[in-house]
């Protein structure tokens, strides 16, 4: 891993942290002695992607990725584009919804629409979505290409809860249904008591560019619910990407190819 890679996985798990850090902690998060941790930090808190708090000394995130973020937005406005439709999404489905992007190889949460009901689901924002552990990054693969597909069986997968899908032949019965679907159901395979629906939101390329997904509490999904939640959150990604790219912008390739052969 050359150097600039480096510094931008420390920033990428600085980042993860859910409070300041020190030095000690940054360089065993990151796997990096203590002293190339620290020159990193320092070479980052000069250009504003880092900060030190002066009482503690620990680190935190800076400003810069903020103005960038905000630049991006301001010229690839997904955010803006997609917030009406997550917000009646969540009004329509009375559960949290969430919308996520893809980036760097990796689905992540961008925005959360809170339920305003007291028992709810949480989600943060930035909460990274596995493929094989979340009705999102199911989703989201479901849409790619078939190497895509093959290349994220490749990747560790790892057991959140005893639901987690752990074997290949379980995990391509879960994208073949997606597809056949149009959007993927998640039964706690990231979190214990929780049930998600997603739907992917195609874009020009051969991936979709993100997900929008219904996340409700166990005790309120039963199999009608559940079909209701999936197919809300399909419309809704149809209108996020028809917003956005264009009155004819499809489902995904792979999505169509999915219902036909079903």
């Amino acid at each position: 891993m050359g150097t600039i890679s480096k510094a931008l996985t420390l920033l990428d798990t600085l980042s993860l942290m859910e409070k300041d850090a020190g030095l000690t902690e940054v360089a065993t998060a990151c796997g990096l002695d203590k002293a190339t941790t620290r020159r990193f930090l320092v070479e980052l808190e000069k250009h504003g992607f880092v900060e030190q708090v002066a009482d503690s000394r620990k680190y935190r995130l800076g400003s810069a990725p903020v103005r960038l973020g905000r630049i991006r937005e301001a010229r690839y406005p997904f955010l803006k584009t997609a917030l009406p439709f997550v917000r009646q999404l969540m009004e329509e489905s009375g559960e949290t919804v969430h919308l996520s992007e893809y980036s760097g190889g990796r689905l992540s949460t961008v925005h959360v629409e809170d339920s305003t009901k007291a028992h709810r689901v949480f989600i943060a924002i930035g909460t990274l979505l596995p493929f094989h552990a979340t009705a999102s990054g199911l989703a989201f693969i479901a849409a790619c290409p078939d190497k895509d597909v093959e290349a994220a069986l490749a990747l560790p997968l790892t057991a959140y809860t005893d639901h987690t899908t752990r074997d290949a032949a379980s995990f391509r019965k879960a994208v073949e249904q997606t597809r056949r679907d149009g959007y993927s159901v998640n039964r706690q395979g990231m979190e214990i008591g929780v049930f998600s629906t997603s739907a992917a939101i195609a874009a020009p390329g051969a991936r979709p560019i993100g997900c929008v997904t219904v996340a409700a509490p166990l005790a309120r999904t039963d199999p009608d619910t559940i079909r209701k939640h999936g197919e809300a959150a399909a419309a809704a990604a149809r209108r996020i990407s028809q917003a956005f790219f264009g009155a004819d912008r499809k489902e995904p390739a792979a999505l169509q190819e999915g219902r036909k052969s079903g």
